[in-house]
């Protein structure tokens, strides 16, 4: 492996994909992989087919040291080290190969979010803000993983509401040390880990950051949790009883450990996306497996359309999801890449609402594939005996943890109303065109695309576009700076915002793939046709939300009037669509891309 790579892409603004129009030569997508990060996607593809499956009797039944053993030999291929500088022991290299290795490496959950934790938010707080001498100290430990870590945030009272930590930390009257009290709860990787960085507020106050080692006096872990899923990995609390940790161990600047926290837990959005779609690619090779082999009616189950919908949906959103993860992977790079390498927190910071939307849309769309899966297989996939089962438990934590679903879809519209009223994105001039638009008597003129490869998906995605920023400016005018207490109406409006990202990702990768004439491109326009249908029945169902939410009477008449004509489209044949996509898929026993 070598140091830092470029990848062709854009550095698009941070959510001005709501505003703009790109072009696919300005996004990165998996397509684009160099001859070296294809070569590391196969090591890494046959690294989980020989390494980390064959574990899983022993990870998932907790055997001792079994999850270390296999993160360590991950770390003799140099995967725990991609994202840490050549000068601290690791391998340097672009978001884009680290985006490589996350997803071929997703094939068992309990070992995904193990390592998630390790090279994602448990070294990344360190690698971005600690101190040269913490630098030298830890992270090439980290690197080979000799040394495991974890992430303290989460307290038994304030999981979403993460500033309302009670751990506190108080100077000892010497100055040498910082004296913790309180508890951790929740900590991926807690029973095996040697580093912690832990959160806590200074005299009661500053919030800050600490580097924690297992062995400091004061520190004990506390017992396995049982959990629903993810069984294999290590989640336990941490107990802090007078807790001495050294002056030097303070991560950053006191009372800064909030841009910590949030700026690491956006890469773990990331991250998590990511993984899910390597989770999500895997299952639906069951699927598909299992569709060929089980036979009802005369046939194989593969041949039946309901069958082969569930295969086409999975696939499809798949799809969407991979777009996005490598686009903004894409995205990062060229901003680093014209920032500087040490620049790393703030090109993620900057697409932060992206890395949100692929987190929900990723965990939605693995939840979809397990239950799905399970759907397929029926009794079988009911019982233990079956990976279906696994699947479908395992999925339902992603939606949890690096902030609820919930909270990220309150993250995507917050963050994007900060932007456009900060100036940095002009949201509000392009709500208000829409607005001055929709007043105007309707346009009948024929679209000069109509001919276009793709075009039918082109004209979804405006009008999308439309709907999301007529909807906005609704809801901006009914309440004012008070929207942000209207959580239903922020959730709506992130539903739409994302499914822009959704469909426009997987739109220019179609178009992509078209333009170089790519045996992939006709089964990639046939699986971006069904999340174009999708994207528009959301966007109109959110709307009709927001719209009845915000008004009633001729107001509300109106504006139903308005979301009518602006959502006037001829549905595409579906049924087609999913038996094209179903076909390829079942014809390859894999997700077709």
């Amino acid at each position: 492996m070598s140091t830092l790579t470029v990848s062709p892409a854009f550095a698009a603004s941070g959510g001005s994909f709501l505003l703009e129009t790109r072009t696919p030569a300005e996004i990165f997508t998996p397509e684009d992989l160099n001859e070296e990060q294809r070569q590391i996607a196969t090591t890494a593809a046959q690294f989980a087919r020989e390494q980390i499956l064959p574990a899983t009797a022993a990870v998932e039944a907790k055997e001792s040291g079994a999850m270390a053993a296999t993160l360590r030999k991950t770390a003799e291929l140099g995967f725990t080290a991609v994202d840490v500088p050549e000068e601290y022991g690791g391998l340097g290299m672009d978001k884009v190969t680290s985006t490589v290795v996350t997803d071929q490496l997703s094939v068992l959950a309990s070992f995904s979010t193990a390592f998630g934790a390790h090279t994602g938010i448990g070294t990344l707080p360190l690698l971005w803000y600690g101190t040269e001498e913490q630098k030298r100290r830890y992270l090439p430990k980290l690197a080979t993983c000799e040394w495991i870590a974890a992430y303290g945030l989460s307290e038994a009272s304030s999981g979403s509401d993460a500033m309302n930590i009670r751990a506190r930390a108080t100077l000892s009257a010497d100055g040498a040390h910082y004296i913790l009290n309180g508890e951790k709860h929740w900590i991926t990787n807690c029973g095996i880990a040697d580093l912690y960085t832990v959160f806590a507020k200074i005299d009661g106050e500053q919030f800050s950051a600490f580097l924690v080692e297992r062995t400091t006096p004061g520190l004990s872990v506390g017992a396995e949790e049982h959990k629903l899923g993810i069984r294999g990995s290590s989640t336990c609390p941490l107990v802090f009883q007078d807790c001495k940790i050294p002056k030097e161990n303070l991560l950053g600047e006191a009372g800064k450990g909030h841009h910590i926290a949030f700026n690491v837990l956006n890469s773990g959005r990331f991250r998590l996306g990511v993984a899910c779609v390597g989770g999500a690619r895997h299952a639906l090779a069951h699927m598909v497996r299992y569709a060929k082999e089980r036979r009802a009616f005369g046939k194989p189950i593969a041949e039946l359309g309901l069958i082969q919908q569930k295969i086409s949906v999975s696939a499809a959103q798949l799809y969407a999801a991979e777009s996005m993860a490598f686009r903004t992977a894409g995205m990062i790079d060229a901003r680093q890449s014209s920032h500087g390498p040490g620049d790393t927190a703030r090109s993620i910071a900057e697409y932060a609402v992206e890395c949100s939307i692929l987190k929900v849309y990723g965990s939605e769309m693995l939840t979809l594939v397990s239950d799905e899966l399970v759907a397929t297989m029926g009794g079988y996939g009911y019982v233990e005996e079956y990976p279906a089962e696994r699947y479908y438990r395992d999925a339902r934590i992603n939606r949890i943890f690096e902030g609820t679903n919930e909270i990220n879809r309150l993250i995507i519209t917050g963050w994007l109303m900060k932007q456009a009223m900060s100036g940095k994105l002009p949201l509000l001039p392009a709500i208000q065109r829409v607005m001055d638009e929709v007043m105007q008597p309707p346009s009948f003129d024929a679209s000069s695309e109509a001919d276009e490869a793709l075009a039918r998906e082109a004209g979804i995605l405006v009008a999308v576009k439309k709907m999301t920023l007529f909807a906005a400016g609704v809801a901006s005018q009914r309440f004012m700076a008070a929207i942000e207490e209207q959580q239903e109406v922020m959730a709506a409006l992130a539903d739409m915002i994302s499914q822009i990202y959704v469909l426009e990702s997987a739109w220019l990768r179609a178009r992509k793939l078209a333009e170089a004439r790519r045996n992939t491109a006709p089964v990639a326009a046939a699986m971006t046709g069904l999340i174009a249908e999708e994207t528009m029945e959301l966007a109109e169902q959110r709307a009709r939300r927001i719209l009845a939410g915000c008004g009633e009477g001729d107001a509300l008449r109106t504006q139903l009037v308005i979301l009518r004509r602006l959502a006037r489209f001829t549905p595409a044949d579906t049924v087609a669509l999913s038996r094209n996509v179903a076909r390829q898929c079942i014809e390859l026993e894999r997700y077709p891309m």
